[in-house]
């Protein structure tokens, strides 16, 4: 809020923002300017409609329109759900003549459905722009030392430049700023285990210094505006298209040349399956997670253009040609016919579950198919399957990927921290 209200009256518009990193002396002073007509816009939190105090203070004042930014977040499915949120359709039950206006830049179509449900606006004319960012080239890369693919990647494209890697916990943020920063790249960390403090210089400078790489969790990016993005960056699968979508999108925003780049592997799949296996929320939330993250990895094991795939997803139609700007388009994967890998891999499978009663993961899976006779091979008699040493045709990483593929297309599950057929 601080950011875009000094953005605004930089450019001559009486904006003001009322929220909790106030005193009491500046929070009235912006009531005041509002009562008295004197703000064009009041930036307001969500969280703040639970007060008596704000609902009271928006009754005295004369408001013109009610404009609710991000508004997936009212969505329970969604990639970044807030329950205050919800509250929002107190709106138009209370200031039924005011007009409401509802932004977001990642609505699927159901999301569409479920703003307008969830803030009590059924008769809402919906606007929908382009969802194509030609600016921005999207890549993802098979993740092998995923720090050091990333520093490769900056010294490589970005040397100088603003940008944002996201990692999935706190303690890969501090370890990848860390790295950065040691090995030349200046870096800072945020996430939420940091005081307001130290997230407030952090985010302050990265929006004021040229060349800052910010290293975050998802906590950071929403209501940023920094033009000049270069680049954003994923050590991790994002959760889902929705999540990957708005995260790149706060590159690029000058219309100049940005990279989208991700490094991905199948480690970060099984991740999130347990993730959502062991996360609160009930059936129909873990079904509906699992769906947004089938989608993730039918985007990450694309061979056909990755903008089509993503733009395909949100309603749009891709240009049936390709981009021209997306790793598939620049350098088209090979494909092959994988039935009999995809059949060696699933009568493994088979073999250790229904033979033997046993659960593993893709590494005993493909060291049981390159004949590696490993301790764990030997301790369980893998290397008396019939299955044993049947796939040295192809390298390790080659079954990896053959792993990821068949997970893609759903012909296997993952199960607690293991892939299973099903």
């Amino acid at each position: 809020m601080q950011d875009q209200v000094d953005a605004l009256r930089a450019l001559g518009v009486r904006a003001g923002f009322v929220n909790s990193t106030q005193d009491f002396d500046e929070r009235r002073t912006v009531e005041a300017e509002f009562l008295a007509g004197e703000l064009d816009l009041l930036y307001l939190a969500p969280e703040r409609l639970r007060l008596d105090s704000t609902q009271d203070l928006l009754s005295r004042g004369k408001i013109s329109v009610f404009a609710i930014d991000e508004a997936h977040c009212v969505s329970q499915w969604g990639h970044d759900f807030r329950p205050d949120y919800l509250m929002l359709s107190v709106l138009g039950e209370r200031w039924p003549d005011v007009p409401r206006i509802a932004l977001t830049a990642t609505a699927t179509h159901a999301t569409h459905r479920e703003i307008t449900e969830r803030l009590g606006m059924p008769d809402a004319r919906h606007f929908v722009a382009s969802f194509d960012r030609p600016n921005i080239q999207y890549r993802i890369v098979p993740k092998a030392d995923p720090k050091k693919q990333l520093l490769s990647f900056l010294r490589g494209e970005h040397a100088g430049d603003a940008g944002i890697v996201y990692c999935l916990s706190r303690n890969s943020v501090e370890k990848t700023a860390e790295f950065l920063s040691r090995n030349g790249v200046e870096a800072v960390p945020y996430h939420a285990g940091l005081d307001a403090r130290t997230r407030a210089a952090h985010q302050s400078r990265f929006l004021r210094e040229e060349g800052l790489v910010v290293v975050a969790t998802i906590a950071f990016g929403m209501g940023i505006d920094k033009p000049d993005v270069r680049f954003v960056a994923h050590l991790d699968l994002p959760k889902s298209v929705e999540g990957y979508y708005q995260e790149t999108g706060r590159a690029g925003r000058d219309g100049l040349p940005s990279t989208a780049w991700m490094a991905y592997g199948l480690n970060d799949v099984i991740q999130q399956r347990k993730l959502i296996q062991s996360g609160e929320g009930g059936e129909a939330f873990r079904r509906r997670a699992n769906q947004h993250l089938d989608a993730m990895l039918g985007l990450c094991e694309t061979v056909r253009c990755r903008r089509g795939q993503l733009l395909a997803y949100f309603g749009q139609d891709p240009d049936p040609t390709g981009c021209g700007n997306c790793d598939t388009c620049l350098t088209p994967p090979e494909s092959w016919d994988g039935t009999v890998a995809a059949q060696k891999v699933l009568s493994t499978v088979v073999r250790l579950q229904r033979e033997r009663g046993q659960k593993f993961g893709a590494v005993q899976i493909v060291d049981i198919l390159l004949g590696r006779r490993t301790a764990k091979v030997i301790q369980f008699d893998h290397d008396q399957l019939s299955v044993f040493g049947i796939g040295e045709e192809l390298s390790e990483a080659e079954w990896r990927g053959v792993v990821r593929q068949l997970l893609a297309q759903g012909l296997l599950a993952v199960e607690g921290s293991t892939a299973r057929w099903c």
